[in-house]
């Protein structure tokens, strides 16, 4: 528009100006100021006036044609828009040229847009109005709670240019991310936006940007899981280069100077100096005043306490004695003539010099020099490894006289500059401790670099299940404040995971860190007294104290001790000759003895017969005799004699699974997740759990392990996974027992089996902690349910919702078919069905309830031919009908042979005549042979057959015999007789 009216009167328009009213006023030159057009197609542009207040209206200066769209000005210089060319900035002030910058953050810069909401991750309303990036002077700091902050700045650029900026990110309990947003509302690609997190220190980021349109975001999210304090992101330093021009300087802040004309940046004022804003040189400051530097004022000088040094030890010297010495915290801001002023206590007191650090022998000079390849000490003198040893090479400081070459000690400020101070950690001969502090906010950091790690020669071939390094302390604190000691694991000093914690005073005690990866070579001690905002040295008297470091199988290390060699064969450059596998060696001696049967060797077990360690139940060593494996098959006895055969095979992969949902104060919703790979071989592929926050992407690997999931539309993936930790990395046994080896199982914890026993798995961790002492374990009892067919399910305890209830053993439930033992023959019953024509079948169905899966398969449908009803009747029918006939026939013939003794007896009794008492001569009672063809003629007309059988029973004897009369002297009358009788019949 403005454009638009000032060309109307270029070409002298007609119409009226719209400040030709009567309260138009006669404008100065400060009245208003120049601006350029928009480019035209051609790339040119106008230069026109436009009026700093609205009733400015009469003598404007006419458009004038303008410098070319791709005109700039160097660092240092800005665009005289008067003059339209570039002049070098003033002194006190700077200019980026080609750009802009803010390192002012006293309130919100113009142009930065901030706003914030609650997350989608988030089931219930939140109030995040408050929950925006906050001006800190200095620096801008984010929120720390669950609402979405994000912080914006729109910048439009006529070539392509960069945007730069420091940031301090601590914690990977927020998330935080940067991209850019072009003409077509495209971001930058997802893996750039992560931001990693910082040590201690602002890391400096830059990105480069397109010409045109660029909106910058900076974007964060919190999640406190465990209601613990989040340390926010903080942003200071930010630089955009890329824009055609800058039409003035700006002013050096407070504590900063530019000396010259011409300056693309203010340089700080260095200590006891001060400034104030666009300033050209530092003054300095007043007697018993001081400042820090880049200080924009002065402060009193305090009285020196005794919190305002520390004292150290000398080098040993040829004597071997070391001199204790007194010295004041640098930069001394303290002042010893104030009334009440302590003065430095005397130095040079001269004590004896501890020993050497084990690894370490004296030199002549009293130096501690490092003992040869093969060789190792007590600290004093170096000894040569005996026969059948290894040295066991690492770092151990226990001696402090001398701050070792490779640990750096740094002092880092609550607002992250720099701090003047040089010491922040002192060596005091048995232990290393925190120095008083400029101030009780600082972070006093001792940094411990290591080159790398190796396993042992013999233990290379077995590297997947041999310890790589760890590094194990002895600390204590002493603290009236809120104090905090962390201890830090990284890729580098600028790239560290906080590992552990403590708050407050701290016993003397030990602590131990598995080192997984060989690129975590950078260890950091973190001591800060308070987070209290003062500046006065009031807990400056609490500290921390590091008695012994050590570390194991550091490449370049030293050698401690000697141990027996290894359980692999050695290779031929290799001076150590080890024991076969499965052996251990008798006390140094050479003498190798085998271990029992299904037994590992565990390195840091003691020599002799003490490093065979016994596998749990149901679990066999691996082939190099270091761990015990599950094979997945289970045979168990159960209580009525019957054996049960088990097969976990199909549960062999890694199956992961959510814990019920939880919630955090404002609504955010996240989970536990759990990635279980229960048993297999020894190429299984282990269960690991990852951490997706950072770049870094820091992951563990086990059979059980743990991660916390926020599921989020933050960014572009779905989830955000952080602090995983290990549950389990050893396989203890697998048993029905619900306790092994100190870890328990109770069966209150999860409803109660219905037929079958649950079989448990039982891990170990190595990975001790603070909480966890004996380092954490987890048992996953299997439970038979055949009904559970499409997915597994494992469920968490009712009672410990987030699977343990101690913090250190937690306990899952997992119902499959594939838990449940093999079928055999005793678990089905066959049905046999009535014969229907001729045909019979047989069919098998399993016994109820069901409680098996596999094995053998249930029989099919078996048909076979039968017999019917009707069948069996008619033949039944005929049988007896044969059967009755057939006695008929025989009582038959039993009557007709009944006949023929009748007859015969009659014929005897009838030729006996009257003389029933006289018996015949002995040769006429014979029966004549073929007599019995004459006997078939019965006597009918006599006597009937009753008549006759009574007459037969009177004439027995009380013996039993017939008495028959028989006279020689009727033989004649009787064949006669016989004779007539055969005619009779015969006719």
């Amino acid at each position: 528009m403005l454009t638009f009216m000032y060309l109307l009167k270029l070409f002298d328009s007609p119409f009226p100006h719209p400040w030709d009213a009567n309260t138009c006023v006669l404008s100065l030159q400060s009245d208003y100021h120049f601006e350029y057009t928009e480019c035209d197609a051609l790339g040119s542009r106008w230069r026109v006036a436009v009026p700093n207040k609205a009733d400015i209206c009469t003598d404007l200066p006419d458009p004038v044609k303008g410098t070319q769209c791709s005109f700039s000005c160097s660092e240092g210089e800005f665009l005289n828009m008067q003059l339209q060319e570039c002049q070098k900035c003033a002194v006190g002030t700077y200019s980026l040229g080609t750009g802009v910058a803010f390192d002012e953050w006293d309130t919100l810069p113009p142009g930065f847009v901030n706003h914030a909401v609650t997350t989608s991750a988030g089931d219930a309303p939140a109030d995040c109005s408050n929950s925006t990036w906050t001006p800190k002077g200095d620096y801008v700091t984010s929120n720390t709670d669950e609402c979405t902050a994000t912080l914006s700045y729109a910048v439009s650029l006529k070539k392509p240019g960069t945007v730069s900026f420091e940031y301090f990110y601590p914690d990977d309990s927020i998330y935080f991310e940067f991209f850019i947003q072009n003409d077509q509302c495209q971001s930058t690609d997802s893996k750039s936006r992560w931001m990693k997190t910082s040590e201690s220190n602002f890391n400096k980021y830059m990105v480069e940007l397109s010409s045109g349109n660029n909106v910058l975001y900076w974007r964060t999210t919190a999640y406190t899981l465990e209601g613990s304090a989040v340390k926010p992101v903080l942003i200071k330093n930010i630089a955009i280069s890329g824009v055609a021009f800058t039409s003035e300087c700006f002013h050096c802040k407070p504590g900063t100077y530019s000396a010259k004309q011409g300056s693309a940046r203010c340089a700080p004022c260095p200590a006891e100096t001060y400034s104030n804003k666009g300033a050209s040189v530092c003054r300095q400051c007043e007697q018993d005043t001081y400042a820090e530097a880049g200080s924009g004022s002065c402060k009193p000088r305090p009285a020196c306490t005794n919190r305002d040094y520390f004292y150290t030890h000398t080098p040993c010297d040829s004597e071997g004695t070391t001199q204790l010495m007194y010295k004041w915290i640098e930069p001394k801001v303290c002042s010893e003539t104030v009334e009440e002023a302590v003065k430095l206590p005397a130095s040079g007191e001269k004590q004896t010099c501890p020993p050497c650090n084990p690894g370490f022998f004296v030199t002549n000079s009293s130096a501690c020099e490092p003992c040869d390849k093969g060789f190792y000490s007590n600290g004093k003198a170096c000894s040569k490894c005996p026969v059948g040893t290894e040295p066991v090479v690492g770092f151990e400081y226990k001696w402090w006289n001398t701050m070792p070459s490779n640990m750096k000690s740094d002092i880092s400020r609550r607002d992250f500059g720099n701090s003047g101070q040089s010491t922040a950690w002192e060596v005091a001969g048995e232990y290393v401790y925190t120095t008083p502090g400029d101030q009780d906010t600082d972070y006093l950091m001792l940094t411990l670099d290591v080159p790398g790690y190796r396993l042992p020669q013999s233990m290379v071939k077995d590297s997947e299940r041999s310890e790589l390094s760890r590094i194990t302390f002895v600390f204590e604190t002493t603290c009236t404040a809120d104090c905090k000691f962390a201890f830090l694991a990284g890729f580098n000093r600028w790239s560290n995971d906080e590992v552990e914690q403590w708050k407050g005073s701290n016993s003397k005690q030990s602590y131990s860190y598995l080192i997984q990866s060989n690129s975590t070579i950078s260890f950091t001690w973190i001591f800060q007294r308070t987070e209290e905002l003062n500046t006065e040295r009031k807990y400056s008297a609490d500290a921390a104290k590091i008695f012994s470091i050590h570390i194991t199988n550091v490449i370049g290390g030293v050698a401690s001790e000697c141990r027996r060699c290894a359980l692999s064969s050695a290779e031929a450059s290799s001076a150590c000759v080890p024991c076969p596998l499965g052996h251990y060696m008798v006390n140094g001696t050479g003498v190798c003895e085998s271990c029992p049967l299904n037994t590992f060797i565990r390195a840091d077990q003691p020599v002799g017969e003490a490093a065979c360690v016994k596998c749990g139940p149901n679990t066999q060593r691996n082939k190099a005799h270091t761990a015990c494996l599950s094979d997945c098959a289970l045979d168990v006895q159960t209580r009525g004699g019957a054996l049960l055969h088990y097969n976990f095979s199909p549960l062999s992969n890694v199956t992961g699974f959510h814990s019920s949902p939880r919630f955090t104060s404002k609504g955010l919703r996240y989970f536990h997740r759990f990635n279980l790979g229960l048993c297999g071989t020894e190429g299984r592929v282990p269960a690991t759990c990852v951490e997706n926050v950072t770049a870094s992407g820091r992951e563990v690997k086990g059979y059980v392990c743990q991660s916390t999931v926020v599921p989020s539309d933050i960014r572009s993936q779905s989830t955000v996974s952080t602090q995983p930790f290990v549950i389990g990395d050893t396989i203890i046994g697998v048993t029905t027992d619900t306790l092994l080896n100190s870890i328990s199982s109770p069966n209150w914890l999860f409803p109660p089996a219905p037929v079958l026993p649950d079989v448990i798995f039982y891990y170990k961790s190595s990975e001790t902690t603070q909480a966890c002492k004996q380092g954490r374990s987890g048992a996953i009892r299997l439970r038979c349910d055949p009904s559970v067919t499409e997915k597994d399910q494992i469920t968490l305890p009712s009672n410990c919702s987030e699977g343990t209830c101690d913090g250190c053993t937690f306990h899952f439930l997992w119902r499959s078919q594939h838990a449940c033992p093999l079928c055999t023959k005793n678990n089905y019953r066959e049905i046999v069905s009535a014969c229907i024509q001729g045909i019979q079948k047989t069919t098998y169905v399993w016994q109820q309830p069901l409680q098996c899966y596999g094995g053998e398969s249930l029989p099919a449908q078996t048909v076979s031919a039968c017999v019917t009803l009707d069948f069996w009747l008619k033949f039944g029918v005929s049988t007896g009908t044969i059967a009755a006939v057939l006695l008929i026939c025989i009582s038959c013939y039993f009557w007709k042979k009944t006949r023929k003794l009748q007859y015969k007896y009659s014929k005897l009794i009838i030729s006996s005549g009257n003389n029933e008492c006289e018996l015949p001569t002995a040769d006429s009672c014979a029966i004549m042979e073929g007599e019995d063809a004459e006997d078939d003629l019965l006597d009918l007309t006599k006597k009937s057959f009753f008549t006759k059988m009574r007459s037969f029973s009177r004439e027995r004897t009380s013996d039993g015999f017939d008495s028959v009369p028989l006279k020689s002297s009727s033989l004649h009358h009787q064949i006669e007789e016989e004779d007539s009788d055969d005619a009779y019949f015969k006719g």
